[in-house]
């Protein structure tokens, strides 16, 4: 089996759409030889705990409302090409999304990580939800079966802050400047939501160069 690093932030929407292209290949071959495991990268690490509100927010940082709608219009076609059910005006808040990485590095203890991954994309991206709130969070934490009550006595602390932050830290130092960013058996990156065929080519490619290695 080779590893699969991805770094990630859910209030990305070309992380989504990456993900779905990804899913796709897989899907398509089902002896690929991935382990995937989900790493925190915060495109707004300065954010504030309490998050700002999403519209503004993107108003000031492009330049005006026909430059956002011109952007949450192309991120529609493509959502629409992956498949992918995104509304990029429902989310209502641009969270800080410590917590949400908190969340998902707590699914890949219990083995929820991927369900995690997803369920937090959908919330966001779907469904609008507000992936910054403690509620919110422990919802869906129930929603994919983990403890609500234990998921929020550990949102109230600052269980894994330290870690999660030394970890996009370090995704920095090593060159990761954008998401999503795929990290091959530790080796080989690919960056930005790349096409399915992209990734059945990489697929084939470690296969083929498995199956020659066992001979």
């Amino acid at each position: 089996m080779i590893r699969l690093d991805i770094f990630s932030d859910p209030v990305c929407p070309w992380c989504l759409i990456g993900k779905a292209n990804l899913d796709r290949a897989l899907e398509a071959h089902p002896d690929h030889p991935f382990v995937i495991a989900w790493h925190p990268f915060q495109l707004n690490p300065d954010m504030p705990a309490e998050g700002v509100e999403k519209r503004p927010y993107l108003v000031a940082r492009f330049g005006g409302e026909a430059k956002v709608d011109q952007i949450h219009n192309h991120l529609r076609a493509m959502a629409k090409e992956a498949g992918v059910a995104m509304d990029p005006d429902k989310p209502e808040m641009l969270p800080n999304t410590m917590n949400a990485h908190r969340m998902i590095h707590w699914a890949g203890i219990e083995g929820k990580q991927a369900a995690m991954v997803s369920a937090l994309f959908r919330a966001y991206w779907r469904d609008g939800r507000d992936i910054g709130d403690v509620e919110e969070l422990t919802d869906i934490a129930e929603e994919i079966g983990m403890d609500p009550a234990a998921v929020a006595r550990l949102l109230a602390t600052d269980a894994d802050l330290d870690d999660l932050r030394a970890r996009d830290v370090d995704a920095r130092k090593k060159g990761v400047t954008a998401v999503p960013t795929f990290l091959i058996a530790q080796q080989y990156v690919v960056s930005g939501a790349q096409p399915p065929e992209v990734w059945h080519q990489v697929i084939e490619e470690l296969v083929a160069k498995a199956a020659e290695e066992s001979k």
